[in-house]
């Protein structure tokens, strides 16, 4: 099953969507992080792996990148770890284009689907220069997810959802991913135009970082995106077991719809 047909499914069976995000390489039991995760609620997950300058990584995800980097993290070893996860839900990669440019669009795409990966966050890639990646990552299996931005006009907008693929990523504020004590006016204005025009889920990430934010960026949206709230706990020694309780917390809100 695809990510898309995945996610439709629990949408359509009245679930909002969670994923988080987890930092591939940072200590040596992320994997099992990615596991617990997955047990925990997650109906996907998103793996960031680690590249040297940051695109929209706010302070903590910067920390938890260079951390990775300096365990010795690398594109082949991230990847080639999650081959062994058995996740249970979709797994999807977020990196920089330069580094699937770097080992060539067809060999990417086939190496994350032979180690479990069906979908692909590139955030540098904008649609306009999706033309040698798309067709590729489409063949081998993969979804090609794509981010809009509060300040996207409209038409502009119906491109990103025409091309986007598992899920469209609507960015909640404009700005660096990071904590923010309330969420941002324009979150739910972002996902309401993005539901006028779209029947593919539309997920809102950036600034969800409580069960409260992320039950009311819901009130619009599918689902949420939450990374920064929970690498910060990641970096202070949570470990499996408290991102696996911090997820469940995210759970319950959504299923709740309250905080």
């Amino acid at each position: 099953m695809t990510i898309e047909a995945a996610l439709r499914a629990r949408r359509d069976a009245g679930h909002k969507l969670l994923v988080p995000y987890v930092t591939g390489g940072l200590g040596r039991d992320w994997v099992d992080v990615v596991r617990a995760v997955a047990a925990a609620g997650a109906d996907a997950i998103e793996i960031g792996i680690p590249f040297s300058d940051p695109l929209m990584d706010g302070s903590v995800v910067q920390e938890a990148t260079r951390r990775a980097l300096e365990q010795g993290a690398t594109p082949v070893s991230v990847v080639g770890a999650l081959g062994s996860v058995d996740a249970g839900v979709p797994l999807t990669v977020m990196t920089a284009y330069n580094i699937v440019f770097r080992a060539g669009h067809e060999r990417f795409a086939r190496t994350l689907v032979a180690n479990g990966v069906t979908g692909a966050i590139l955030p540098d890639l904008p649609v306009d220069e999706l033309g040698e990646w798309a067709p590729v990552a489409a063949r081998a299996g993969v979804e090609t997810i794509l981010l809009a931005a509060p300040t996207t006009p409209d038409d502009r907008l119906a491109r990103i959802c025409e091309h986007s693929h598992g899920w469209v990523y609507g960015v909640g504020v404009l700005g660096v991913t990071g904590e923010r004590d309330s969420l941002a006016s324009s979150a739910q204005v972002i996902a309401k135009r993005l539901k006028a025009i779209t029947d593919k889920p539309v997920l809102i990430g950036v600034g969800v970082s409580t069960p409260a934010q992320a039950a009311e960026a819901c009130e619009e949206a599918d689902g949420v995106i939450v990374g920064s709230a929970l690498v910060r706990r990641l970096l202070e020694g949570a470990g499996p077991e408290g991102a696996a309780a911090f997820v469940a917390e995210l759970r319950a809100g959504l299923d709740t719809g309250r905080g």
